[in-house]
């Protein structure tokens, strides 16, 4: 368990991020075809994985287009954009944004990946909704970086996540 912030609220992670040098857990989220994708679905890319709980929030949206503007510059790279929003939602907001180089990902069907990651939270305004995070993944399926932001209402440390991948 991790304990984050939401306002400066206490709340709690149902778990903790992976460990650096560690496989991912697989996934199942739903991208926003409603088709379902796997881990394997991204087979061969460095993945940046940017967890949040609502792109609805001003935050949230921040970090989408932040990583949006930098995918350009990132060889064999996808970002992996995950909230349990419904994929509608997500669709809609990147549609209005103009927003091509992210992939938008859904936990809304099982929560499992809020839960297989550690970063469901379970108490707090936002119980059952993920916690701000980002994972960097090598091509081999291995966590380069993780950072759980302490605060939900901080944007994480995008230098920080890019630098991992020392393209």
């Amino acid at each position: 368990m991790a304990t984050i912030t939401l306002s400066g609220n206490a709340v709690v992670t149902i778990g903790s991020l992976p460990d650096i040098g560690s496989y991912i857990p697989n996934f199942k989220l739903v991208a926003i075809d409603l088709t379902t994708k796997t881990l394997e679905d991204f087979k061969g890319y460095n993945l940046i994985l940017n967890i949040f709980p609502s792109v609805n929030t001003r935050v949230c949206s921040n970090s989408v287009r932040q990583f949006n503007a930098e995918a350009n510059e990132l060889e064999n790279t996808k970002i992996l954009c995950i909230s349990r929003d419904l994929p509608f939602s997500q669709d809609q907001f990147c549609a209005a944004e103009g927003l091509k180089n992210v992939i938008m990902l859904s936990d809304f069907k099982t929560g499992d990946f809020g839960k297989d990651y550690g970063i469901m939270m379970t108490n707090g305004k936002f119980d059952g909704l993920l916690s701000r995070s980002v994972i960097v993944v090598d091509t081999n399926k291995k966590a380069l970086y993780t950072e759980q932001v302490p605060e939900i209402g901080q944007e994480p440390n995008y230098k920080a996540a890019l630098g991992a991948l020392n393209l």
